[in-house]
This record gives structure tokens, sequence and C-alpha cells, in this order.
């Protein structure tokens, strides 16, 4: 299944899969009026074994959790403050090993990361705050263990400063001041992945460089350091999102970019000694492809990729042949301008889903429900916030249910929808706002 934020709309749309490369229409989850969704995520926040969807919402300065409950349906909206930050990115991992999922947020307005430890029942602690540097305008965040000491350190793109920046975690909870690693003069970082680039078990970077048009790699040390970055030219592209993946089955990684205002995708096929071939391009129309998400929707063991189109109320779904290259794409409505996409099992029959969140004039998500063959049924719509952003998915209430979090730019808050069973969402939860900066 795949979600998808739709930033103009205020909501988010997923689309449940068929199982043969093919979706459903999209469910709509409306994300609250002005949220401006702009970034999705998917988790297990509540330990029931469904899938959560978190939502950054720049609106409402917010992040949104949809937790999952029974088939295509959510619980109760969980509503977590990030003051007036803007928050733009929303990310989710289990910082500290105590199976619980925790939210990490990237702060435009503030220049600065949130970090809201969950509680392993749909519930977070009140937001940590670190800054990133004056006019650093953060604009995503990942994780890994970049020292190799055993805690998980993370990687900030900050757009603003041209660098990445990588905060060491620590063992109490808490995360080192940032070091910084340039990544170029006016090369402006927007999105970042890490993995393994030349198979020396040390995590590499790789980042794209909005303003540079070209995905910078920097290759790790087993100190956290990294080297200066190889850059690859994606032409007249202004690279925005990026994934990784072995989309040609070779065991080497690969790297998916969507090229923001130029309508298509990118493709670096890896080598596995950090190197890449020359990129490809794939068309997705008159577009503006903003977010990605990675998966096999048609069960086929290759890897296909769904896009958020900022431009024409859609997503795109482009069906894997597992060579590297791609069919032509499949598109689903979703009504409103999406912005962040992601994709999980929302109703519990084993198909992928999509949920795309509406970044203007609805505040809402919009839930794709998937058939299993790579198609989706029409969207289901969840209120989610003010300007949802962008939206995440995990279990947050450890019920084996998928949940959603939504983070909302304009109210600077971060709203969780508990899934049911089904796919229905509950109402909303409310947090505490979060601390000042550290």
């Amino acid at each position: 299944d795949i979600a998808v934020a739709n930033y103009v709309a205020d909501n988010i749309g997923i689309y449940f899969g068929n199982g043969d490369g093919t979706m459903g229409s999209p469910v709509m989850h409306s994300t609250g009026s002005g949220s401006a969704p702009c970034m999705i995520a998917v988790g297990d926040f509540d330990n029931d074994h469904r899938l959560d969807i978190a939502i950054a919402n720049f609106g409402t300065n917010s992040v949104r959790i949809l937790l999952g409950v029974e088939k295509r349906s959510f619980a109760s909206q969980t509503v977590l403050s990030t003051e007036s930050s803007r928050p733009v990115w929303v990310y989710i991992i289990d910082l500290n090993n105590d199976t619980a999922l925790d939210i990490v947020t990237t702060n435009y307005g503030t220049h600065s990361i949130s970090v809201f430890y969950g509680h392993g029942n749909g519930h977070f602690s009140k937001g940590s705050t670190y800054s990133t540097g004056y006019d650093s305008f953060s604009s995503a965040v990942v994780s890994g263990d970049f020292n190799k000491d055993g805690k998980i350190d993370l990687a900030i793109a900050n757009y603003g400063t041209n660098t990445i920046g990588i905060l060491l975690g620590r063992s109490n909870d808490t995360f080192e001041h940032q070091r910084i690693f340039s990544t170029g003069p006016n090369s402006n970082p927007y999105s970042l992945v890490v993995g393994h680039l030349n198979d020396d078990n040390v995590l590499d970077i790789a980042v794209t460089n909005y303003g540079n048009k070209n995905v910078g790699i920097l290759l790790g040390r087993e100190d956290g350091t990294s080297i200066s970055p190889t850059t690859y030219s994606l032409g007249s592209a202004s690279p925005y999102a990026i994934g990784i993946a072995d989309v040609n089955q070779d065991q080497h990684m690969d790297l998916i970019i969507t090229n923001k205002g130029t309508d298509n995708i990118g493709v670096l096929l890896g080598y596995g000694d950090g190197s890449f071939r020359n990129v490809i391009m794939y068309r997705t129309g008159s577009s503006s492809t903003v977010s990605l998400a990675i998966d096999d929707f048609n069960r086929d063991n290759r890897l296909d990729i769904v896009v958020a189109n900022s431009r024409d109320n859609t997503v795109s779904v482009l069906l894997g042949y597992g060579n590297g290259s791609f069919a032509n794409q499949t598109t689903y409505s979703t009504g409103f301008r999406s912005y962040s996409v992601a994709v999980g099992d929302f109703n519990n029959d084993t198909r992928l889903d999509i949920i795309a969140a509406h970044h203007l004039w609805d505040n809402s998500v919009s839930i794709l429900f998937g058939y299993g063959n790579g198609s989706f049924a029409n969207q289901v719509t969840y209120l989610a916030g003010t300007v949802p952003s962008s939206v995440a998915v995990g279990d947050f209430n450890n019920d084996i249910r998928s949940d959603i979090v939504v983070v909302n730019r304009d109210n600077n808050t971060i709203t969780v929808l508990l899934l049911y069973d089904r796919g229905a969402v509950s109402n909303e939860i409310p947090f505490a706002p979060s601390d000042g900066a550290r």
C-alpha cells in the first residue's frame, strides 16, 4: 500500500495495493485546516503489529500520528507540538533500543531537530530540541551508527548552510553537539540516505544537492567522519528526495532521486565501490516529483517506486523489472497537492497501501488501499492538522497495527493517527510542547 501527503489539500491519501502492481482509489484522511502536511513516515508505534502513520504538518507546527486498528481504519489522532518550529520532515527509529519507536523532526523555522521518545503505547515524551545552527534550515534527517560504538547517531541535511550535520548518540538518550561536513558552496542539500555504498562495513551518506543539481556521495570512516564528497551531475534536474535500494538485484546499493520541476525521476546504479553509473531518467508527466517510497507493490520480488506529484495532485507508481529499469507510470488521483508519501499495510491484508499528505487546502492525509497486484483503490481521507508536510508510518502503541504520524507545519504540532482493524482511524491525542533548543 502507499500513503501520500497532500500539502495544498491538508490531507493524506492511502492507496491500498491490489498485489499485482496496481492500486485502488485513495482513502483520504484530513490533517486539519491549514496543516500543510509535507512528510509522512510509517511504523508500529504501539506494538500491536499494525502499521501507524506519522505526518509532519508544516502549517500547524506539529506532528500528527494515526494509530492503525482494524482493516483500512485508524484510531485516535495524537498531536505533538513542536512550538513555532515549522517541521518539514518526520523520521521514525528506535533510538534507545527499548523496542518502542521514537520520532525525529527537522524544524525549518527554528533551525533545529526535535526528538520525541515513544512509550510503546502510542504516547510520547515531551520533545527535546537540538540546534543545527543559525540559518541552517534543516530539511531532512536519517540515522545510523556512524562511529560503530553501538549507539544510534543522526545525520541532518542543512539546506541553508550547505552542510551535513552529524549528532553522535550518547547512552543517556541525548546527543552530542553537531559535527559539520561541507556539501560544497551553494549546494543546498535537501535530502539524504544512509547505506553501505562501498562494502567496507562503514556507513556512507548520499545527499541530493538541490542548488548544484547533483548527488553527493560521502564515504564514511570508522570514527564517524567522512571523505570529501564525490558528486554526480543530474544535468538540468533539481534533485529533491532520494531513496536507496538494490533495484537491479546485483547486490550493490542503487540510488533513486525525485527531480522537482523537471517532471522525472533519476536512477543511479551502483558499482559497489562507492561509484555509480551515469543517471537514467524516467518521465513522470507534468508532475514535479517531490517525495518517493520504494517497495514491492505487485509481489513479484522486484522493487517498485511510488512518487508524490505536487503539481498535478497525484501519486505515480512505477513497477520495476528487476534489472534497474521501470515500466511507464500509473497515476492515482489524491484530489489535492501531494507533498509526502509513505508505504505500509494499513488494513492487515498483507498488501501494501499508500499514504499521502496534502500540503495545503484541506489539511488531510489520503490512504490508497492496495490490491496486491500493483493497483490501488480510491483514496480515503483523514483530517490531520494545519498544513501537513511530512508523514511516516510505525506501530506506536504495540497493538500490531500500522499507525501514522504527521508533521503539521503551520501550527507547530505532530499528529498521531492510531490504526484500527480495516483501516479506520481514531480521534486525535494531544501532546505537550517541546523543550527549547539544546
